[in-house]
């Protein structure tokens, strides 16, 4: 009896999940916030009467960026002139009127490189008479690179994969990223001067920051090249950094290069952004699944940020808490949570923040009859592998020490794939095509 209980609530917690990834599908949020009626396109509030423009263009580069031009194309079809969106390898669908360019992520390869040359010559080439509809969402900011002047690709690259081993916030990171390239940090937008640029925006990221969502490149930008030399300096990176890229932080520091479009330029006079889904929003769907399933639930009302190991803690504890105490709120219960923690790296282990999240949580709750946890990425992806996430339960320690295996061990190496491998409890989705940062469900019975 146990054992049925437990699998269904592992088929439960799937289930939740999956509703709350199907309230951020890029197809039905355009259709809710875009439509048509003659030649006028409305988009939430916003009127544009596509008569009055001699080009539509769409641009754009993200995780799911082509689900969203998918949508797009059936919203305006054989109206829209060109496109160019940017892609993660095996993310693309049949498209009729938008180019895909698929890239490297999350350290940028050639294949950005060359797309995001493309996509600035078209917003160059725009005029006053030309409507540009700019896709963003997570994952923009390592497909769209274009080194500024004085950098490689190399230097990016370098760059990229210290801040990501360090364990640097997506917030730290696309701060540095924005004042390395020619189109982040609002630079797209100036180069699209005089067109009218309409962004529909998928946040991944925790307060929903346009500036920060794909590095912000029509959002005027509040980062200065001094905090950039904060944050490597706060990371110990200066050292390890390419000297190209210290002394053009230093350099922009000093005041001696142009610091990144502020608000008030004359650039985003014409510029409107609409974020069209969150992670809120994944949240509120899941809740209320769970709540269908017959679960208390409990929405954490902060975004899950810092130590991956931390966080699953935290989330342990209230497992522990809610069994002995009935507290915060009595069993069968659901604790959601989302957010984006971070992993510093100590051991050359596979796996990724979610799957490290379920590794912690399975030692915290080893022993606990009904108690299960997912954490997975909302866009199928958990650092460099294939899994979206794991699935931990209070057996899971215990049927790894039957395989010979110790969870600290693998945990201190951050090698979780392998761990929840052995024991069948990734968790694949394969691309989803969305990106609203990670969601971790808690069930409790």
């Amino acid at each position: 009896m146990k054992q049925e209980i437990l699998e269904r609530m592992r088929q439960e917690v799937r289930d939740i999940f999956y509703e709350g990834l199907a309230a951020v599908d890029p197809e039905t949020c355009i259709h809710q916030c875009c439509s048509i009626q003659g030649p006028i396109l409305k988009i939430e509030g916003k009127t544009y009467d596509l008569d009055r423009f001699t080009k539509i263009l769409v641009l754009g580069a993200g995780k799911a960026g082509a689900s969203m031009a998918f949508a797009l194309e059936s919203v305006l079809g054989d109206r829209i002139t060109a496109g160019l969106v940017i892609i993660k390898y095996g993310h693309a669908r049949p498209l009729n009127h938008i180019t895909l360019a698929e890239a490297g992520h999350p350290v940028p390869d050639e294949n950005g490189l060359r797309a995001t040359k493309k996509l600035l010559d078209l917003a160059r080439e725009a005029d006053e008479n030309t409507l540009i509809l700019c896709l963003m969402s997570g994952g923009g900011s390592a497909l769209m690179t274009l080194p500024t002047k004085g950098l490689s690709l190399l230097d990016k690259q370098v760059t990229t994969q210290l801040l990501l081993d360090c364990g640097a916030s997506i917030h730290e990171i696309n701060t540095i990223r924005k004042h390395l390239s020619g189109i982040k940090g609002g630079r797209l937008a100036k180069a699209a001067v005089p067109a009218v640029l309409a962004c529909l925006v998928l946040s991944d990221v925790v307060g929903d920051n346009l500036d920060i969502i794909a590095s912000g490149p029509a959002v005027a930008d509040p980062g200065t090249f001094g905090q950039c030399l904060d944050i490597i300096r706060a990371r110990g990176l200066a050292p390890k950094l390419p000297p190209a890229v210290l002394e053009r932080l230093e350099s922009g520091a000093r005041g001696q290069i142009p610091e990144t479009p502020k608000k008030g330029d004359p650039a985003f006079e014409k510029v409107s952004h609409f974020l069209i889904a969150n992670n809120s929003l994944a949240l509120r769907a899941a809740q209320k699944k769970a709540a269908a399933l017959g679960y208390h639930t409990l929405v954490l009302p902060a975004p899950v940020e810092g130590e991956t190991r931390d966080a699953a803690t935290l989330h342990a504890a209230l497992a522990r808490q809610i069994l002995a105490e009935g507290r915060p709120m009595k069993p069968p219960a659901c604790i959601l949570s989302s957010g984006e923690t971070t992993v510093t790296l100590q051991g050359k282990g596979k796996g990724g923040r979610n799957q490290e999240f379920a590794l912690a949580s399975a030692i915290e709750i080893k022993g606990l009859e009904h108690a299960v946890i997912l954490s997975a990425g909302t866009d199928g992806t958990d650092g460099p592998t294939d899994a979206a996430g794991a699935i931990a339960d209070g057996t899971t320690a215990e049927r790894a020490n039957r395989l010979g295996l110790v969870p600290e061990h693998f945990l201190s190496k951050n090698n979780a794939y392998p761990f929840f491998e052995s024991l069948s409890d990734l968790f694949k989705t394969g691309p989803t095509l969305t990106n609203v940062m990670d969601l971790h469900i808690l069930l409790v019975r």
